[in-house]
């Protein structure tokens, strides 16, 4: 009985420690998300009255996050001894991702898994984006498009030569194209996505929201 008593004290210790969050640094590669800002505030933002969201900011796919990934699945909440960044460093990443509240939020989850301190983070972040062309059509979209998800990758496939197929992937929600997700190594070279990565939105019919 003693001996199932410490066993079981032993799984309950175990998944409480995991539960805290993987070990900052270990992870296999990247996902760039970039989100279609449009759709974020139609689904999200609107009803916060968030200032990303406010007329004639121009914004179309803009950086979402650099995510670290396993093979297989992701870490999150990652234990490190890395300093959160400032005030003035999440500020500045407002230019490419809308707002100092997001850059904040992608570093608990994501940057603190990096293995990296914040402000080498958030430099990745921004190489990674600016790496990836964002196709200029985009900024034109004044009107609902109602299209298949597919011609969303194809776009950034024609804008990106050196990016392959199974290296992007596009996501949809509530009907809506939500974001481009481009896989990287971890020193930001395009690579295959992971099997649960490549998940591409099958519709043909999901609406792209006018840019605001």
């Amino acid at each position: 009985m003693r001996r199932i008593l410490l066993a079981c004290a032993a799984l309950c210790w175990s998944s409480a420690a995991k539960a805290e969050g993987e070990r900052a640094g270990d992870f296999d590669y990247y996902v760039l998300a970039l989100s279609w800002s449009a759709a974020w505030c139609a689904l999200e933002g609107d009803s916060r009255e968030d200032p990303q969201c406010d007329a004639g900011r121009g914004l179309t796919f803009i950086l979402h996050g650099l995510w670290p990934q396993y093979e297989t699945g992701w870490p999150s909440f990652c234990r490190t001894s890395a300093r959160d960044p400032s005030r003035a460093q999440t500020a500045s990443m407002a230019d490419v991702m809308g707002g100092s509240g997001l850059a904040f939020y992608q570093w608990k989850k994501h940057g603190r898994c990096s293995g990296l301190t914040a402000e080498d983070y958030f430099a990745a972040a921004r190489r990674a984006f600016g790496s990836i062309q964002v196709p200029d059509l985009f900024a034109q979209v004044d009107r609902p498009l109602t299209l298949p998800a597919r011609v969303i990758e194809e776009a950034f496939l024609e804008a990106n030569p050196g990016l392959q197929q199974d290296q992007i992937t596009i996501t949809c929600k509530a009907g809506l194209i939500q974001e481009a997700r481009i896989c990287l190594t971890r020193d930001l070279v395009p690579r295959r996505c992971g099997e649960d990565v490549i998940r591409d939105c099958k519709l043909s019919d999901a609406v792209l929201e006018p840019v605001r």
